[in-house]
């Protein structure tokens, strides 16, 4: 059985541009733009997320500001054969959604 891997974007609640490394990590933000978390996983999206907002293993401006997963920013790029890929994808999501605007953290 191969292993395959997930990239996946959540949206965050505004209020995560309140946080000042969150605005450090995105100085040419566009403030009408959403912000979003960027990540990879094994797992599923909807898994993931799940697991975020539980706590395990997750990241604190997700589980404070993780409203909903954001499938139309990453759907099609899944399924990724290898973690690798994933890692490379996730990176290049982030940078690309920078560039549209939108405010980016990435796990």
């Amino acid at each position: 059985m191969s292993r395959r891997y997930n990239v996946y974007v959540i949206e965050l609640d505004r209020a995560v541009r309140e946080k000042r490394k969150f605005r450090s990590a995105n100085p040419k933000m566009d403030f009408r733009s959403d912000c979003v978390y960027v990540g990879s996983t094994i797992r599923t999206p909807e898994l993931r997320f799940d697991q975020h907002k539980h706590g395990y293993k997750g990241n604190a401006y997700v589980k404070k500001f993780g409203e909903r997963l954001r499938p139309d920013l990453f759907e099609k790029y899944n399924p990724i054969p290898t973690r690798k890929e994933a890692e490379e994808l996730e990176v290049y999501l982030a940078g690309r959604l920078r560039e549209l605007g939108y405010g980016v953290w990435q796990g």
